[in-house]
């Protein structure tokens, strides 16, 4: 397998296209073109995870945090982001990174601290916008049924757990061919009036270039009418953090000790407690301050995330329990869930889970 063959199969869970903007995701360091030997998946990419993948004959690297993040004018081995990057290709490893994208994910990050948690049936907390797209395109009455089904079999037509989602309006379509066109319908110069079909059909952003190649190859018109709206609408299946509930209520301790043990939390920042039981839990793994409000309006008991100043726990406002458990342990077991993605999609092939600890914060 190649590098990009290997990252094809990552982008199925978690498209780069559905990265923040400010995210630097996707390959950071090396060749797609690059046959792999063995895979190894991080939290992290350090210079220790380096010296691991080259122990254990892996020579991709996959890690949720990218290692290249700001913009270098120089690589001189000075920072410990030079030094990765330096070792990596003076022993031909190639990183790849997904960080956002996989937060973004339904079965990401936050996906994972659900289960690890025992959170139930969980949903976006903060749905993304502007990931939805709308095609719009006239098509000949008689060919609208093709295109519509090649349409769909390229990403199109998905609105949440329904598939092969399309309108259709028949009408009459006018135009009339140049001196220099080749019409595959009507006579050059002669105005002519074909029975069309104007097929509307939505689709994921990440599935925009699969779309329209297939909108391109498919059509029987020489020119293509077409249209590409990006919608408002929230996209439920995607987005940052989860919200779910527990499958029964709990006190604030017991939950905490739950949380402590199951996610090796050296220690837990909370705000005070409500004296509530706790059933409806949000998660965001990471820093998930900004979420706050999200969990409020969601009616949650608890919210657990990480990386929270000092004022930010009075937003609490004495409605919800708010828990910072670190950053690395809400995020620790991203990895298990690459390993076993990449397991069950490539059962033959090394994928090997990082045994650095990757972790800078220590406790005392």
């Amino acid at each position: 397998m190649t590098v990009k063959d290997v990252t094809a199969l990552l982008e199925e869970i978690a498209p780069l296209a559905h990265a923040e903007d400010f995210d630097n995701v996707g390959l950071l360091v090396g060749n797609n073109n690059q046959k792999v030997k063995g895979i190894l998946v991080t939290l992290d990419t350090l210079e220790t995870v380096i010296d691991e993948a080259v122990q254990k004959k892996c020579n991709l690297v996959v890690s949720f945090h990218p290692i290249l993040f700001k913009g270098m004018k120089k690589i001189t081995g000075e920072t410990y982001v030079e030094r990765v990057i330096l070792k990596a290709i003076r022993n031909d490893i190639a990183i790849y990174s997904m960080h956002t994208a996989l937060d973004n994910s339904p079965v990401g990050v936050n996906a994972k601290i659900c289960e690890v948690l025992g959170v139930e049936k969980p949903k976006i907390l903060i749905p993304k916008r502007n990931t939805i797209k709308k095609l719009i395109t006239y098509v000949p009455k008689k060919d609208a049924k093709t295109l519509r089904e090649k349409l769909f079999e390229a990403g199109a037509g998905t609105v949440g757990n329904y598939s092969d989602c399309s309108f259709n309006v028949d009408g009459f379509g006018t135009f009339r061919a140049g001196e220099n066109a080749k019409p595959k319908i009507g006579t050059k110069g002669v105005s002519y009036t074909e029975e069309e079909t104007q097929l509307n059909i939505t689709f994921d952003m990440a599935f925009e270039k699969n779309v329209l190649d297939t909108l391109f190859e498919h059509h029987p018109y020489e020119e293509v009418a077409y249209e590409v709206i990006t919608l408002e609408n929230k996209n439920q299946n995607l987005g940052m953090g989860m919200i779910g509930e527990l499958k029964s209520p709990t006190t604030e301790i017991a939950f905490l000790n739950h949380v402590k043990e199951v996610m090796h939390a050296k220690g837990i920042r909370h705000s005070r407690f409500l004296n509530k039981p706790i059933k409806r839990v949000a998660v965001l793994g990471g820093s998930g301050a900004f979420a706050i409000g999200a969990a409020l309006h969601a009616r949650a008991d608890v919210f657990i995330t990480a990386d929270l100043k000092y004022h930010q726990f009075y937003e609490a406002e004495g409605r919800i329990l708010i828990a910072d458990i670190g950053h690395f342990e809400t995020e620790q077991f991203t990895k298990n869930l690459l390993v076993d993605f990449l397991t069950k999609k490539i059962p033959n092939f090394a994928v090997t889970l990082s045994e650095s600890i990757t972790n800078p914060i220590k406790y005392f």
